[in-house]
């Protein structure tokens, strides 16, 4: 399984962004797919998780009503689109997937639960 993230950028507060994660190697029934984001010297923090079966969603309370996760089946990709950008998200955007788990906030929030990672992408946020 590979995750391919794309879409990081420099942006000035209040600006958008919409990365993409392309997945490949097998089909991703009963996945959930999510996003995670870890700025220097801060560990790495959930973001956003879409099961990829159902559609539904969770969010982290700092990125509730400006960041969207959605999947495109067709294409075996996850977009983020982020919106109203804060300086403080700025930070390397990680793609994750976690197979066959319980669809709960405890777990999919959880880095060590996921079995695949992407390679990252930079989102700086200028103020």
């Amino acid at each position: 399984v590979q995750l391919q993230a794309s879409g990081g950028g420099l942006v000035q507060a209040g600006g958008s962004l919409r990365l993409s994660c392309a997945a490949s190697g097998r089909t991703f029934s009963n996945y959930v797919l999510s996003w995670f984001r870890q700025a220097p010297g801060k560990e790495r923090e959930f973001v956003a998780a879409i099961s990829w079966n159902s559609g539904n969603t969770y969010y982290a309370d700092s990125v509730k009503g400006r960041f969207t996760i959605s999947r495109d089946s067709a294409q075996n990709t996850v977009y983020l689109q982020m919106n109203s950008l804060k300086p403080e998200d700025s930070a390397v955007y990680y793609c994750a997937a976690q197979r066959g788990k319980f669809f709960d906030f405890a777990t999919v929030s959880r880095p060590k639960e996921y079995d695949y990672w992407g390679q990252g992408t930079l989102v700086t946020v200028s103020s």
